[in-house]
């Protein structure tokens, strides 16, 4: 259809046609399930409760003057500190504070914890990555520093095993399809033998044909205005001109109507990305109480029209920014609301949980963003992508009109995994996702033959048993607590079932239906 252009002031009405799914953006559900009765339901007292920027900073001030008598509170040894990253506050006002720690000065890779304090100020507990204790002789491996690699820092590294210092260096470079990499190389400081490595550049890959009249915000008056949406953060919008470096030429524009609804005009993609990022803001902030990506009311930037012929779009943390490619023969950029919330959603990973792009804690991390893509995309109600459980319906990559990817039963793709084997942590992140979202669909809507929203599903479990499902809003309810109050960054599957079991009985009580189904689900999916 031909996207309708209109008007309002300091709101931009604007044309967005070109839009893509991404390899890993993703769907939503709605429909005729028992996510309908959800949205009646008072919000539990367990769930974050909004902070404005101000209290936010009260709190972490208030942890960051405690963090000697809160290490010496949960028994940290006399060389660990605490170093505050994020803190979370639920209505009942207990706070869930986040923490990564120093051992003698060094970084610890693996030592992050969440405190948890009742309003009383009573110790609720506290969830560490390891729980292994740290008695490193930060001298070793000095003489093996001639070998260290160039550029690299010292470390604790305590993801694995027993805690040893290493060296971590940051490699950064090209892949072949354009998309740059920071791969982080962990390194023993004694043996110089590789302990671990990931890559923080986190992206998928598609292309699709996107149309219909959405509202961004821009900043100016008269005949100047910029794509900035001051309502969220100062999220603002670049233009790369088909570079692949720098933060590329602020969109600006005479008559504050942006795009036509097709590639002619390089702003459509700029419209698309600007619309997304608003999308994702508002998700996290009217859903969840989260101001902005790490919750401290900041945008992020998007920077659209990525290198040439770029079938790809991906989320750094570096720089704190999304990029999109064009798509093959620059036709089609990837500037969707899922691809949108799915990359943005690495961030919001990034800034509570950590989970290491790696083995399970990757896939984890992966799936995080299909959530909550699928999510978002169900929040915008937009009515010319209506919501479903297929991941990349529009994208058409197979060229035979197929989905890349189906949450119901991931393995249909001939990639992803449907249930958990002592195998997952070996497959790569973006198929061993497959086991997290075949959860979040059957803890959703059920198992079992079912239509939402036109489309027909028909989910198994992985021991025959029947699930029942709780609805999309609880779901979604159950894992955002999980990740930003219980997953660190080295949880991997039976952490996650133990988290969203936590999650489950703080919001809707030990033993609920909702627990229950949290339980059932994860048996579902063969992780008990």
């Amino acid at each position: 259809m031909t996207p309708h252009i209109s008007r309002s002031n300091r709101t931009l009405a604007l044309a967005t046609a070109v839009a893509a799914g991404a390899l890993l953006a993703g769907g939503l559900t709605s429909g005729a399930s028992a996510q309908t009765a959800q949205k009646a339901d008072a919000t539990p007292a367990a769930a974050p409760m909004k902070l404005s920027g101000a209290a936010r900073a009260a709190l972490l001030k208030t942890a960051e003057d405690t963090t000697a008598r809160t290490a010496d509170r949960i028994g940290l040894g006399a060389k660990e500190k605490l170093v505050v990253k994020d803190v979370v506050k639920d209505r009942d006002g207990t706070t869930h504070t986040r923490y990564e720690r120093t051992y003698a000065g060094l970084p610890v890779l693996g030592g992050d914890l969440v405190v948890h304090t009742a309003k009383s100020g009573a110790a609720k507990g506290v969830t560490k990555a390891v729980k292994a204790d740290i008695a490193v002789d930060t001298g070793a491996g000095t003489l093996a520093a001639e070998s260290a690699p160039k550029g690299a820092r010292k470390v604790v590294w305590a993801a694995t095993g027993t805690p040893v210092l290493a060296y971590e260096k940051v490699v950064k470079s090209t892949k072949k399809d354009g998309t740059p990499s920071e791969l982080h190389v962990v390194t023993d400081a004694a043996t110089g033998k590789k302990l671990f490595q990931w890559d923080d550049i986190r992206n998928g890959a598609g292309e699709s044909q996107y149309s219909g009249s959405v509202t961004v915000g821009s900043t100016g008056s008269g005949s100047s205005f910029a794509l900035t949406d001051a309502a969220r953060g100062n999220h603002s919008t670049y233009n790369l001109n088909h570079g692949t470096s720098g933060q590329g030429t602020l969109f600006t524009d005479a008559d504050d109507t942006w795009g036509n609804g097709t590639t002619s005009d390089p702003a459509t993609a700029a419209v698309d990305a600007a619309y997304g990022a608003q999308l994702t803001w508002d998700y996290y902030k009217n859903v969840h109480g989260r101001s902005g990506i790490r919750g401290d009311g900041v945008g992020a930037y998007s920077r659209v029209h990525y290198g040439n012929n770029y079938v790809n779009a991906f989320w750094s943390d570096s720089c704190f920014c999304m990029t999109y490619g064009d798509g093959s023969g620059n036709a089609k950029p990837l500037t969707s609301i899922d691809v949108a919330a799915h990359e943005m959603t690495h961030g919001v990973t990034a800034a509570t949980a950590k989970l290491v792009y790696s083995g399970e804690s990757g896939g984890l991390n992966e799936a995080t963003s299909d959530i909550f893509a699928a999510a978002v995309e169900f929040n915008a109600a937009n009515p010319e992508d209506v919501g479903d459980y297929l991941i990349g319906e529009k994208i058409d990559i197979n060229g035979d009109g197929t989905p890349l990817r189906y949450m119901d039963k991931p393995s249909k793709d001939g990639a992803s995994l449907d249930n958990w084997s002592s195998s997952a942590g070996g497959v790569d992140v973006h198929y061993s996702s497959g086991i997290a979202n075949h959860f979040f669909y059957l803890l959703s809507e059920g198992s079992g033959a079912k239509t939402v929203n036109g489309v027909s599903y028909d989910s198994p479990t992985a021991d025959g048993q029947p699930v029942t499902g709780i609805g999309r809003d609880k779901a979604e309810q159950i894992w955002f607590k999980a990740l930003t109050t219980y997953m660190t960054s080295t949880t991997k599957y039976a952490q996650a079932r133990t988290a969203t079991l936590s999650a489950a009985k703080d919001l809707y009580g030990d033993g609920s239906a909702e627990y229950q189904a949290v339980d059932r689900a994860w048996a579902g999916v063969n992780v008990k």
